[in-house]
């Protein structure tokens, strides 16, 4: 992680954070970008809104923005495109690159390099037009979810109790994606895990539990109530924890992941651990969880947004240096 101290706010130069775009997040990321606009500027940073939805390449080339905070969620913000596009205009960018990127935002190719490096991970399906859907949910087992491969926020996302459900599920999470991910529905408890940095340099913030009102972490629980609770650190033998923050840290650098990001994690009832996700550019909100997993370290809001700009910069071989 980078050490802000001897960066002065006045260092970073123009900052622009991205926020809003065009995916189905976009409400999601207003809110994340104006957290951390706000907590940047109080930190005496030159920090300036960008919205990606309603402004183009050519005035984001035009800004004059010396390094940028990536606030945006889903598609063309976490996938890959946006870093692109900044790694063309060699503008120094927040969290993962281009490649990482666009991997962690396919969940079934991330569980496939999950699977490779010999990672635990729910038994899963790829639902398409003329897949047949009773067999595949046969295979992997009742109950189980069925959601979006390239989406975020529950969006699309539906448990399923019966195989006679499994068509009306997989037309939900189509409406999102033509990709649809089948996954082996695991009973437990809910995990998150915030990793900050790269490489062997990689370390995890403290694990939260999320208990949500019947087990329904949707996206009304995730960002608008207060019905669902978190606990900080997790309740968990200290073994245990260090077993989960460890297995976090190899699935967010075996997706080549740097920066930050978010782990997504059930345990089981005989405490075994099951990878479900990594987000590449976790929500920023009064709700959201990698600025209350930072809190418990020691770190507030705005330090938290300085470390992460703090770590801004072009990630391809050749792209021109901050």
């Amino acid at each position: 992680m980078a050490n802000t101290d001897k960066i002065p706010a006045e260092g970073f130069g123009r900052v622009g954070v991205l926020y809003g775009g065009r995916s189905a997040e976009r409400e999601v990321s207003l809110m994340s970008g104006e957290g951390v606009h706000r907590a940047l500027r109080e930190a005496g940073v030159d920090a300036h809104l960008f919205d990606t939805g309603t402004h183009g390449l050519p005035e984001l080339a035009a800004a004059g923005f010396d390094r940028v905070f990536i606030a945006l969620h889903g598609r063309w913000g976490e996938d890959g495109c946006i870093q692109g596009a900044l790694e063309l205009l060699g503008i120094p960018y927040t969290g993962s690159g281009v490649a990482a990127c666009a991997l962690a935002m396919d969940k079934v190719m991330t569980k496939r390099v999950w699977l490779e490096q010999g990672l635990s991970t729910p038994r899963f399906a790829v639902l398409r037009p003329g897949v047949d859907m009773t067999a595949a949910a046969t295979e992997i087992g009742l109950p189980l979810i069925i959601k979006p491969s390239h989406e975020g926020s529950t969006l699309g996302l539906t448990k399923v109790f019966s195989a006679c459900s499994v068509t009306g599920a997989y037309e939900a999470a189509a409406r999102f994606d033509d990709d649809v991910l089948a996954e082996a529905y695991i009973a437990g408890r809910e995990l998150t895990i915030a990793v900050l940095g790269e490489g062997r340099q990689a370390r995890a913030l403290p694990v939260i539990e999320i208990t949500a009102p019947d087990g329904n972490y949707d996206f009304e629980h995730k960002y608008y109530t207060d019905d669902t609770r978190y606990e900080c650190p997790a309740d968990l033998p200290a073994a245990l924890t260090e077993r989960i923050q460890a297995l976090s840290v190899a699935a967010y650098r075996a997706v080549g992941c740097e920066g930050w990001g978010r782990v997504d994690i059930m345990l089981d009832d005989e405490y075994t651990p099951y990878l479900l996700e990594v987000n590449t550019s976790p929500g920023m909100t009064s709700h959201s969880l990698v600025p209350m997993a930072a809190q418990a370290a020691g770190m507030s809001y705005a330090e938290l947004c300085v470390a992460i700009l703090a770590t801004a910069r072009c990630k391809l071989r050749g792209a021109a240096a901050e």
